[in-house]
């Protein structure tokens, strides 16, 4: 009789594979699969067994993707069969990674399943900048949302944001500034509120945005960044390394 398996969700964090903890290392060198999403840095996979199985799964907005229904068969189908599987995402599993989706899966279907939290890009992307989400001085509180919702009745309500005052980071709007922006002036946020883009965070090919609120439109089709982007709107991007430098730019420029 075959002894069921078991799955572990693994945050892999935001690209560089230094930043993976120490728990997430010692589950990807014991996995017997690996489901390995598209933002997961391929240098992860070194701490893998050669005998491990891998599989992508990726799952990005406007490319070709792997059915969620189909991600979560395979995990439930493996474990069945006796294997350890990990299932590695880029961040971390809960924050926008559908960990919470799988894991009740998961649960449902009586397979013994772990959560390994991991750094999110949303907390790694501003640090690597210089930028704090939180600063008594600038701002007493964060808020990490995503650029669009699961459908539009679910669409963030960027307007009461926009009065809440805190910093906001924001996941996948990059396709999405225009109406992101919009919605925050229409609120009530200043034109000139401090903004940064970060794409690639952590990794070698990490490229930065640093402009302004009523400028970020303009500036970022310019730039040439695009996706995976996290987007920080307020106060607490004047901590940027670079931000006193590049104040004085109409608009600010892009950097490595």
């Amino acid at each position: 009789m075959t002894t069921q398996g078991s799955v572990t969700l693994v945050g892999a964090g935001p690209g560089d594979p230094e930043l993976l903890t120490i728990k997430a290392v010692r589950a990807i060198e014991r996995a017997d699969v690996l489901l390995i999403d598209d933002l997961v840095n391929p240098q992860v996979l070194d701490y893998a067994p050669a005998s491990a199985r891998v599989v992508q799964v990726g799952k990005r907005g406007g490319c070709a993707s792997t059915p969620q229904e189909f991600i979560e068969r395979l995990m439930v189908a493996e474990a069945r069969a006796g294997r350890h599987v990990v299932r590695l995402k880029g961040g971390d599993p809960y924050m926008f990674g559908r960990g919470g989706e799988e894991r009740a899966t998961l649960r449902a279907q009586g397979i013994a399943v772990d959560v390994i939290p991991g750094i999110s890009s949303g907390l790694a992307a501003p640090t690597s900048i210089g930028v704090p989400v939180t600063h008594r001085s600038w701002s007493q509180g964060a808020t990490f949302v995503t650029g669009h919702g699961k459908d539009a009745a679910s669409e963030p309500n960027w307007q009461a944001l926009a009065q809440s005052r805190l910093t906001l980071v924001i996941y996948m709007g990059v396709a999405r500034v225009e109406s992101i922006v919009a919605g925050l002036l229409g609120g009530g946020a200043a034109r000139d509120t401090p903004v940064a883009v970060v794409q690639a965070a952590t990794r070698d090919n990490q490229r930065k945005l640093l402009t302004t609120l009523g400028e970020l439109p303009v500036a970022l089709r310019e730039s040439g960044l695009g996706s995976p982007s996290i987007i920080v709107v307020g106060d607490v991007v004047r901590c940027a390394d670079d931000w006193q430098d590049l104040a004085a730019a109409a608009p600010l420029q892009a950097s490595a």
